[in-house]
């Protein structure tokens, strides 16, 4: 499945419904849905996004996600049923995640409170501490797990999946949640 700039284009600030129910453990947060994400309405579907390979390696999942296509029901239950959630910090669907301004991520902040406050996980990932340190005015926050919480959850900051962070690999994102994934009790 493909889509042309201009059918891409048509995506923009589209709102991509969060994947998260009742039971959810570990809550991943991105920054915002791409605009691949918003065409097929499915989290971190971009072909090359290392998010779902990085849940396998890590063992958060039990098989290789293929969400380029759309998310299939199946694959959206096993995540579920295995108390992984996902939503963003901004809801709009952007080409570029610096295209969202500091108001909107800080909107995205008070949302992400609203969203841990419903679901109660037992720890959230937020996927990338630029975004974090402007969603939170924590400017010098460091990734790895941040003394503040949400809602009296713990959370982790830990890397982007996107192509654009080149320096990490599926390993070191696996390694980096993992740890979320532990506290979180999705992981032994």
């Amino acid at each position: 499945m493909g889509f042309t700039r201009a059918e891409l284009e048509s995506f923009r600030d589209a709102v991509v419904p969060d994947l998260v129910a009742p039971g959810c453990r570990l809550l991943f947060v991105g920054i915002n849905p791409g605009l691949w994400t918003a065409a097929t309405g499915a989290h971190f579907a971009r072909p090359g996004n290392r998010f779902y390979p990085a849940l396998f390696r890590a063992g958060i999942v039990d098989r290789l996600i293929d969400a380029s296509a759309g998310m299939s029901d199946t694959d959206r239950d096993h995540l579920l049923a295995r108390g992984v959630g996902i939503t963003n910090l901004a809801p709009r669907a952007t080409a570029r995640a610096d295209e969202l301004t500091d108001e909107e991520l800080r909107e995205g902040g008070h949302r992400l409170a609203k969203v841990v406050a419903e679901y109660r996980p037992r720890a959230v990932a937020v996927a990338g501490i630029t975004a974090y340190r402007a969603a939170f005015g924590r400017r010098k926050a460091k990734a790895g797990l941040q003394e503040e919480t949400i809602e009296d959850v713990p959370v982790w900051v830990v890397p982007n999946p996107s192509g654009l962070n080149a320096h990490e690999t599926v390993e070191s994102l696996a390694r980096a949640y993992a740890e979320p994934a532990r506290a979180a009790g999705v992981l032994s």
